[in-house]
């Protein structure tokens, strides 16, 4: 599939028009995330887009604005609809990659159009900068459509922290609450992270624990920042960073439950099913814009 190559500051990046998403990041010739072939197929979203909803929209259906609506089910298994419609969609690039000052940047874009179960009209843009610093990336939706549209967006990248298996990595979540979730993943109650198996608010080995949940209550520290961090035994790692006010949600999900390897982290503006919950939903008026980043960096 077509892809482009992004390198500075000691990164190589490997981004593809399918889903604008990251297939390979390395800094120093250490992995960062996990890759896949470039012929496909993609395995768990692995660094896709996720939008106009990221995790899950129960049974598919949702009402807005007095409306019943209903898109296609793509988790048969649990009958719901997951990850939005963009991230096997094929982004257009509005140029080709540019360098400049020791960054490499690359901008797509991609129009979500009018559907019975999406009624409302998107332009989507997403920029990958690549520099000293790592690979930010920033998303930004504008309605182009005459009525108001609800939104939510995030990224899917499974984090890698060296070789060895993730039971022995150390996983640092600085989240004081956890949503668990019914047999079908969709939310049940909100609940704090102190005494569960699933506090890493300071970081420790992932050993047996199995996560699969979406975190909130985020410690974004003095700058605005949340940052999840992953090392290996070596203590090298990665980290991805975001400010939490615009995304104030994190999917952690560890690939032992999956027989995958690497460590799904998904900053979200919204918990999963927000188009029915209404919990952190976003309301695009028509000509409104909505923008949220992040960035993954090396340890």
């Amino acid at each position: 599939m077509p892809q482009y190559v992004l390198q500075g500051g000691g990164y190589h990046a490997e981004i593809t028009r399918m889903g604008a998403a990251l297939r390979v990041l390395r800094y120093g010739g250490r992995d960062l995330v996990a890759s896949w072939p470039i012929e496909g197929p993609v395995p768990f979203y692995s660094g896709t887009l996720l939008a106009p909803w990221p995790n899950r929209l129960g049974h598919g259906r949702y009402t807005f604005a007095g409306e019943r609506l209903e898109v296609p089910v793509n988790e048969p298994e649990r009958g719901h609809a997951l990850h939005g419609l963009v991230s096997f969609a094929d982004w257009e690039p509005a140029g080709p990659p540019h360098t400049e000052d020791g960054h490499a940047s690359l901008r797509l874009t991609h129009t979500i159009e009018s559907s019975p179960g999406y009624p409302f009209l998107l332009a989507l843009q997403v920029t990958h900068t690549l520099g000293h610093d790592g690979l930010t990336t920033t998303l930004t939706a504008e309605n182009v459509g005459d009525r108001p549209a609800p939104y939510g967006c995030g990224p899917h990248p499974w984090l890698v922290a060296g070789e060895g298996p993730e039971t022995g990595w150390e996983l640092g979540v600085p989240a004081g609450h956890v949503l668990l979730t019914d047999e079908t993943m969709l939310p049940t109650t909100l609940e704090r992270v102190e005494g569960t198996p699933l506090d890493f608010r300071v970081p420790r080995p992932i050993g047996a624990t199995v996560a699969d949940h979406a975190f909130t209550g985020l410690d974004a520290g003095p700058d605005g920042v949340t940052r999840v961090r992953l090392r290996g035994a070596d203590g090298a790692g990665v980290q991805i960073a975001w400010e939490a006010a615009a995304m104030p949600w994190v999917q952690v999900c560890t690939g032992t439950g999956f027989g995958y390897q690497g460590i799904a982290v998904e900053p979200m503006t919204c918990p999963p099913d927000a188009f029915n919950s209404g919990t952190d939903l976003i309301v695009l008026d028509p000509g409104t814009k909505h923008e949220a980043g992040w960035t993954i960096s090396a340890l």
